[in-house]
């Protein structure tokens, strides 16, 4: 399999990452910040040579994929298979929310077993890992040799950096992934390799700070 690089981009920011909140797969808008986060990265795209692009199904990345796939000339390629892992009866709390409603099972969630599925149609981790690997193998044998931009989410991110590194599923996320920075990933026979991770260079005077 000849070499692919991958630019994997985080959508912007919404409303709920604002009040952290749980978005898992719903259908969250950009807000007005995300809509200028996502004008930026597509500044910072168009230096870039893109051959495709692939994108979540869900409103927040396609609104962030959209400024960049016209600057290109890009027809975006939607996919279920790069939504956010799916958080089940979280999904739509913040985590004071939790803590008050679901104690229990967020006290089984806060130990970051990958096995452990919360209910409400969640996924546990290690099936949102195999998810994921799945995708990212598809995409660079149907693609192999050429760069692609992947809008997608952070916990997608997070699946790809431990995957590259070898990490534990067991345990919090360890790297940043800030809205609409670029991370870059090369997949060959060799396995993955992280090129470079959480340049937000374009987009750092509009990151929040909570």
């Amino acid at each position: 399999m000849a070499l692919t690089e991958l630019i994997l981009i985080r959508h912007g920011e919404t409303d709920w990452n604002r009040r952290q909140c749980f978005q898992g797969q719903i259908d969250v808008p950009l807000n007005a910040n995300g809509l200028a986060q996502a004008e930026r990265m597509a500044q910072r795209l168009v230096q870039e040579r893109v051959d495709a692009m692939v994108c979540s199904d869900l409103i927040r990345t396609r609104q962030t994929a959209a400024p960049a796939a016209a600057a290109l000339q890009l027809e975006p390629n939607y996919s279920t298979a790069w939504r956010e892992q799916a958080f089940g009866l979280l999904e739509g709390l913040t985590f004071d929310d939790i803590r008050q409603r679901h104690p229990e099972e967020f006290a089984l969630w806060a130990r970051h077993d990958p096995d452990y599925e919360l209910p409400g149609g969640a996924e546990s981790r290690r099936r949102f890992h195999a998810r994921v690997n799945e995708a990212l193998q598809a995409l660079s044998v149907a693609h192999a040799g050429r760069t692609l931009a992947v809008i997608t989410h952070g916990g997608v991110l997070d699946m790809v950096y431990r995957s590259a590194l070898g990490l534990s599923l067991h345990g919090p996320r360890e790297c940043a992934i800030p809205n609409a920075g670029l991370n870059r990933v090369r997949v060959s026979e060799g396995g993955l390799e992280i090129v470079s991770w959480a340049d937000d260079a374009h987009v750092a005077d509009l990151l929040a700070t909570s």
